[in-house]
């Protein structure tokens, strides 16, 4: 500001321009006052004052004059090259001068005149230094330079010691001038590099907008008082696929109603745009469809209205940008969220919101809403033995159908896996349920045909009502599940309701899995071994391994109670690998020509360990692999499981014997006894009861087996003989091996092994 210091800053440099062109643009004041001070000095002291002093003072004042306008010429003609701070101080060095003149006058001249010339010279001084303060009073340093030797002056004007009054208060009176001059200068300067600022951010923000709307993808946009479009951007028009020229003066919310001007159809965006337009107040992302040339866009606007200095509305000016792509993947992501995307079904969370609401709605009602759980029989075959990519289609397939029996009224959608549900808003009878269940069950039976492969599944279902077996969702779904898992165990392919004691039964079975895996860490299980005799002879050939638990609270737990809890709980594979090695060292203790029979589950098979669990237990037992009998029955066979036959053959390549258990009860397929070597095939205890009763059906199933075992080099077991005329009756159909109470129950080790004289028992260790 004063010009006494570098300046390397460019609002620094402007505001040095800026004091610059304040005092040329009334230095003219100066001049003036000048020309008319040197006119009224000669009029009042040319009768009192030497001519030749006079005349010398002139040409002074003049002489600074022109100095001080040679340099201000000179410094605007260099102004291209632009101003600095010497220019500051060249301009105070001709201000200086003009100052100096004055303070001579007041030395020199003043000493001529008598007290009225004295009061007129004052009066004189004290306009040119208002002038002189005037026109300086944007350059500090100037103004410093040209009142200063004018206050000195003033010493000499008034240098009588009577006269010390008027000295103070004339130098009290320009010094104000000065500092008012300082005061000034400063505001100027803080004005001036404001507006500086203001113009250069205006400017860079102008710069920024033009490069944002030529650059990106968005758009400015504003309208008059009236909500008309005005100054159209290109970008915009492009946008509509417009010309500028159209959309100036065209209404806003018309323009992006599109069609629905004229039929009335507004969007709810649409909607809240005209709202906010009407009370002219500010909105940021605001998001609606925009139709363009006959295809939905989503657009996202923002704006503010606009006032001018008066504050009379303008109008609104805003940004919009076209948010299509975001909207699709928001929406995409909407749809996953809530739907699954294999089946395009609604999916658990979308399910689990809709019942809430039903049972919200249905809350006081009775019946209110049901609940129905759908889960595939067969499917895990499937999935297993031709791969995920044939699962997905055939799940696929069993979506639509489920969408074609369920009606408009009833929410059908996928929990998970193979598992599906439907809600029922509203129950009308009692009757709806079962019929639809009914419906659901008869649609995913009928035989699939997926690529090449024609796929039989079957559907189980389970329901519940509220309020009666759920207040809530989650009790609803859990009532259902509980009421599911009875249809599948009562063999699949049925429906069944939930009733009050399937909870109990549920929770029983809990706590009974819970006492399972205690008993697996206490010991609490055994092994009993029940012969299995020669048919003819009556002389022991093996025994089987039955395992027992007896709890200590709860005493014997029956095995057809804790098996299925073993199995549902992934507990079978321990549980047969710990019977298989007990069976194995209880088996070194008979003789070389006794076998030991080892039920193994479809769980242990597809365990990839097996084997290995199989060669172990040998191992450690040392027991010859021709003693060890492994039985397994139908199911593993289901869906043609391909894995299970491997597993067999490698079995039978260490010479292991195999043993089909329950032949004819389950899944019978003559496929794989060509495919698996078994040894022996026994056969259900239901048949030899049927045939003991003269039952023609169990009659020929037993001479059937017993001819295609003899046809195919394998032997028969008889389970389950009780009396002497069972007995009989197996002999005479040809059975070669029987089993049951007739000839022992399952007995503990030692009562095994006293069934041998000790010369034929086996050495121990």
């Amino acid at each position: 500001m004063m010009g006494l210091s570098s300046v390397t800053d460019a609002a620094a440099m402007r505001v040095l321009e800026a004091q610059l062109r304040s005092a040329d643009g009334i230095a003219i004041l100066r001049l003036g006052m000048n020309i008319c001070g040197l006119l009224f000095l000669w009029q009042v002291f040319s009768h009192c004052c030497p001519p030749m002093l006079l005349a010398g003072w002139s040409a002074a004042l003049i002489a600074a004059t022109a100095v001080a306008i040679g340099l201000d010429s000179r410094r605007r003609r260099a102004d291209n090259a632009g101003v600095g701070p010497s220019d500051l101080r060249r301009h105070a060095l001709g201000a200086l001068l003009q100052g100096v003149v004055w303070a001579s006058c007041m030395a020199l001249i003043a000493r001529s005149g008598q007290t009225e010339e004295l009061v007129a010279l004052w009066t004189l001084v004290s306009c040119i230094m208002v002038c002189g303060a005037i026109s300086y009073a944007a350059t500090p340093l100037s103004a410093s330079a040209y009142l200063l030797p004018c206050i000195i002056g003033l010493f000499f004007m008034f240098d009588d010691h009577g006269q010390l009054p008027l000295r103070a208060l004339a130098t009290s009176y320009a010094l104000s001038l000065l500092a008012g001059c300082c005061i000034y200068a400063r505001t100027f300067a803080r004005q001036h590099s404001t507006t500086a600022q203001l113009a250069e951010k205006s400017e860079v923000v102008s710069l920024l907008l033009r490069e944002y709307e030529a650059g990106g993808s968005d758009w400015l946009w504003q309208t008059d008082t009236l909500r008309r479009i005005s100054g159209v951007s290109n970008r915009f028009a492009e946008t509509l696929g417009m010309e500028p020229a159209d959309l100036e003066g065209a209404s806003l919310v018309q323009i992006l109603a599109g069609s629905g001007w004229d039929n009335g159809r507004f969007a709810a965006g649409l909607h809240s745009l005209a709202d906010h337009l009407k009370r002219r107040e500010s909105f940021s992302n605001l998001v609606l469809p925009v139709e363009i040339k006959g295809q939905w866009r989503w657009w996202e606007l923002s704006a503010s209205p606009r006032y001018d200095e008066n504050g009379a509305f303008q109008g609104f000016r805003g940004v919009g940008s076209d948010v299509t792509a975001q909207r699709e993947s928001a929406d995409k992501i909407a749809q996953l969220a809530r739907f699954d995307p294999l089946t395009g079904l609604p999916n658990r969370s979308h399910l689990r919101e809709v019942l809430d609401q039903a049972m919200d709605t249905a809350r006081g009602r009775s019946p209110g809403c049901g609940f129905m759980m759908i889960d595939l029989d067969r499917f895990k075959a499937i999935n297993d033995t031709l791969g995920h990519q044939t699962g997905d289609k055939l799940l696929s397939q069993v979506a639509r159908r489920l969408r074609q029996v369920c009606d408009a009224g009833q929410f059908c959608g996928r929990i998970g896996g193979d598992e599906f549900a439907v809600v029922l808003p509203h129950v009308a009878d009692g009757a709806v349920i079962p019929r639809l269940a009914s419906a659901i069950i008869g649609a995913l039976s009928v035989p699939y045909q997926v690529d090449q492969h024609m796929l039989h599944v079957g559907a189980s279902v389970g329901s519940a009502l509220s309020p009666m077996d759920g207040r809530e969702s989650e009790a609803l779904i859990r009532s259902a599940d509980l009421a599911l898992y009875r249809a599948k165990d009562d063999g699949g392919g049925v429906h069944r309701a939930y009733e009050p004691q399937l909870h109990a039964q549920a929770e029983e079975r809990r706590q009974l899995e819970l006492a399972l895996r205690e008993a697996l860490e206490k010991d609490e299980l055994h092994v009993l071994y029940q012969p299995v005799v020669d048919a003819n002879q009556g002389v022991v050939l093996g025994f089987e391994a039955l395992v027992r638990w007896i709890h200590p609270q709860l005493g014997a737990i029956s095995p057809a109670k804790f098996i299925p809890v073993a199995e549902e709980a992934r507990l079978i594979a321990p549980i047969g690998e710990w019977v298989l090695r007990m069976a194995c060292m209880e088996a070194t203790n008979w003789p070389e020509d006794v076998r030991i029979a080892v039920n193994v589950s479809a769980e242990q098979l597809a365990h990839p360990s097996f084997v290995t669990a199989v060669i172990s237990a040998l191992a450690q037992s040392g027991l010859e692999a021709r003693r060890l009998e492994l039985e397994v029955t139908e199911s593993v066979f289901m869906g043609e499981d391909t894995g299970a036959l491997k597993v067999l053959d490698q079995l039978l390549g260490l010479g292991i014997q195999l043993s089909l258990d329950d032949f004819g009860t389950g899944y019978s397929s003559l496929g794989y006894l060509s495919r698996t070597r078994f040894n022996t095939i026994k056969i259900d205890r239901s048949f030899v009861v049927g045939a003991s009763k003269n039952t023609a059906e169990s009659l020929a199933i037993i001479r059937a087996v017993v001819t295609l075992a003899d046809s195919l080099g394998m032997t028969t077991t008889a389970e389950g003989v009780e009396t002497e005329a069972e007995l009989e009756m197996v002999r005479r159909l040809g059975c070669k091996k029987v089993q049951g109470y007739y000839f022992g129950r399952p007995m503990q080790p030692q009562d095994a092994a006293r069934l041998f004289p000790v010369p034929q028992r086996a050495a121990i260790g």
